[in-house]
């Protein structure tokens, strides 16, 4: 039996889940979604996901016609259909039906769509050899224009920098603010070791506050690592002796040079092992079972 796809409180087969073409969603990107993991039949901080999906929705003032609770039901149920014990789950809502005019006003109801399947965002070999990063051109969006806190549907900021990446054969990009800072990477967020404190771009200046960033932020207090947030230049990131991403797709992969500087001795650092092993763990004990 393949996949089913839950749409608007249905299920359809993954070659017959549709949306019309005048969703939306598809039309200009007009729409929230959040990335999601299960672990062990186990769905890893379910809350707090369904809480940033709600704030997104909120800021671009999309109603998404479902309680919370609804939500998070809609999400386990998708697994269960499934029957997927290990699962990625992309959580999207869109504006929905609208016709072919900007206005939102004409889309009368959210789009609600859960997709479950797995995912291998990198190969292996870069979890235990490291990743090798390029800053690109492609600025991140100011958060006066899209701010990065709304994980919208609009993803073409990232794609862009993510083409710059691979057309020059790296798997991964940072990216820079309007003012030259640190920010993140085209799907993750990015942390450095120097001196044995923990360091990641603030929030303020347009980083996503990950889901799993904020879980290795939750580690490094529970392991009385020093940690916090600092605005990063490119500099700080070459003399750093550490480096690693965090994203729900990505969970976290050492970072081993950066625009053709080593990182440290050029290998996975001992910090970000001690993450790796300590978000594994996290992993099997915080979320909603099902």
């Amino acid at each position: 039996m393949g996949l089913k796809v839950y749409i608007n409180g249905k299920f359809y087969e993954k070659s017959k889940a549709m949306i019309s073409v005048f969703d939306h969603g598809l039309l200009y990107g007009d729409g929230v979604f959040e990335g999601i993991r299960s672990y062990g039949r186990m769905v890893f901080k379910l809350d707090e996901h369904i809480d940033r999906l709600y704030e997104s929705a909120r800021s671009i003032m999309l109603d998404v016609g479902m309680s919370k609770k609804a939500l998070a039901e809609a999400v386990v149920e998708t697994l269960k259909e499934n029957n997927l014990k290990d699962a990625y789950i992309r959580l999207v809502v869109t504006r929905g039906q609208g016709d072919l005019g900007l206005d939102p006003r004409k889309c009368r109801k959210a789009s609600v769509i859960i997709i479950t399947d797995n995912i291998i965002l990198y190969p292996e070999k870069y979890y235990k050899k490291g990743l090798s990063l390029i800053t690109v051109a492609t600025r991140r969006n100011i958060p006066e224009a899209v701010n990065p806190q709304i994980k919208s549907l609009n993803y073409l900021n990232n794609i862009l920098a993510k083409i710059e990446a691979v057309h020059v054969g790296f798997e991964e990009a940072i990216m820079l603010n309007s003012d030259g800072y640190v920010i993140e990477c085209t799907g993750d967020n990015i942390f450095i070791v120097k001196d044995g404190a923990l360091f990641t771009p603030p929030a303020y200046l347009g980083a996503l506050r990950g889901i799993t960033r904020g879980s290795v932020i939750d580690i490094a207090r529970s392991l009385k690592i020093r940690f916090s947030e600092k605005v990063l230049t490119r500099h700080k990131l070459f003399n750093a002796d550490e480096c690693f991403l965090t994203g729900t797709a990505a969970e976290i992969i050492p970072v081993v040079t950066i625009d053709g500087r080593t990182i440290g001795d050029g290998s996975p650092g001992v910090m970000t092992t001690r993450f790796m092993k300590g978000f594994r763990k996290l992993t099997k004990s915080e979320g909603v079972k099902y």
